[in-house]
């Protein structure tokens, strides 16, 4: 995929700090403050300073003193290890958005019933800006251990979550993945496009998807549709196992069952419509 340009107006162009290709430096201050935020959407959960810097096309001590201003604030959080994550006040104030409440809301009690049955990780996800965003998740203390928290970006070519997203995209949105570089996560990861063109494809056919050892060594998933009134995917709920002895079929009736229920309640009780979640409406195709 190609790397997002960023900025709050007019932009001039700059070398990236490293020597990285150039990226357009936002001029205003809300414009520099929406990039050094839109860092983080690109993939990653904790990212350093110079990342930050790097991503937003800001020089670093520009960067340095927005960064510092923003974890004050509580909306970006400074770890110990000198790296920084989303805030929890931007978490609250996301999450607050209302297509990921509604879905959230009519998701978790399916999420949960999913999560009894199965005990493994449960995970709800949409289609944004290139990747799969996680608006909701349930771990169990006994399920394998995964990367994946709530507000968090997965890449789509990787997941069970992301390739039935992927399989349910805008055209012009599987293409743009399919033309871009497949970054390679664990051994297992689909880094041919034409061989993920036919993963999609067999997606679309039998309407489900399975991974093992594509995004964390050790861990597979099954990822199904979620769909509203019109018929349109709308999510993608999946389930995520430990790879060894996994039987990943044994995982697709309740999670076809959860889905078809959540659709029904989505179709009934949802009230979104294609803008909430950009590009994240299938065009039938």
């Amino acid at each position: 995929m190609g790397r997002d340009t960023v900025g709050g107006g007019p932009a001039t162009g700059g070398t990236a700090e490293g020597g990285g290709p150039q990226v357009a430096r936002p001029v205003s201050v809300a414009g520099k403050v929406m990039a050094i935020l839109n860092a983080f959407a690109q993939g990653g959960v904790r990212l350093t300073l110079s990342e930050i810097c790097r991503r937003a096309g800001l020089p670093l001590a520009t960067g340095h003193r927005l960064v510092g201003e923003l974890a004050g604030g509580g909306f970006l959080e400074r770890v110990p290890d000198g790296t920084y994550r989303i805030g929890t006040r931007l978490w609250r104030i996301g999450s607050q958005a209302p297509a990921v409440m509604g879905l959230r809301e009519l998701a978790l009690p399916h999420m949960e019933d999913l999560y009894e049955a199965t005990h493994d990780n449960v995970q709800l996800g949409v289609l944004r800006d290139g990747h799969a965003l996680i608006v909701e998740r349930l771990r169990g203390r006994r399920s394998v251990p995964v990367l994946t928290q709530v507000g968090g970006m997965l890449p789509l070519h990787t997941t069970g979550v992301g390739q039935v997203l992927l399989a349910y995209a805008p055209p012009a949105v599987r293409e743009e993945v399919l033309a871009g570089e497949l970054a390679r996560h664990a051994v297992r990861t689909i880094t041919d496009p034409a061989e993920l063109r036919r993963c999609v494809e067999r997606v679309r056919r039998d309407g489900y998807a399975l991974t093992r050892d594509e995004m964390t060594l050790g861990a597979s998933s099954a990822g199904v549709p979620v769909r509203d009134a019109a018929g349109e995917v709308v999510a993608a709920l999946s389930l995520v196992s430990g790879t060894r002895g996994a039987d990943l079929r044994r995982l697709l009736p309740p999670l076809l069952t959860a889905a078809r229920a959540l659709s029904r309640d989505v179709a009934a009780h949802w009230h979104g419509h294609a803008d909430m979640f950009p590009a994240g409406r299938s065009a039938g195709a």
